[in-house]
């Protein structure tokens, strides 16, 4: 199992939407991520309350990276993106923007 850490950016005021929109995930995109390989996914919130930014912090293990990486070409991760879109940072192809997270330490 390999672990994956990666942050992203949530817009300003956004925080109680996200959040209601990943508690009614919708099963197939549910589906489409376990089909994937994913488990053990979390996504936290750190809130900067003085320069009012907004990172996620998501956590998640996969069998193989490769496997995983593939749900991006799913019409229903397609469609996931761009309904989230509006609430976060975001690339042309309404994915979000990411940045990797490197581990520095685990305890097992």
């Amino acid at each position: 199992m390999k672990r994956l850490a990666s942050a992203m950016f949530l817009k300003p005021d956004c925080e109680k939407e996200y959040k209601e929109r990943h508690d009614r995930l919708w099963p197939e995109m549910e589906l489409a991520l376990k089909n994937h390989g994913a488990s053990n996914y979390s996504i936290f919130l750190y809130s900067d309350k003085n320069t009012s930014k907004n990172i996620l912090f998501a956590y998640l293990e996969v069998e193989s990276e490769q496997v995983y990486n593939a749900i991006a070409d799913t019409e229903i991760c397609k469609k996931w993106w761009k309904y989230m879109a509006p609430l976060m940072e975001t690339n042309d192809d309404y994915s979000p923007v990411v940045q990797t997270l490197s581990e520095l330490f685990y305890l097992k």
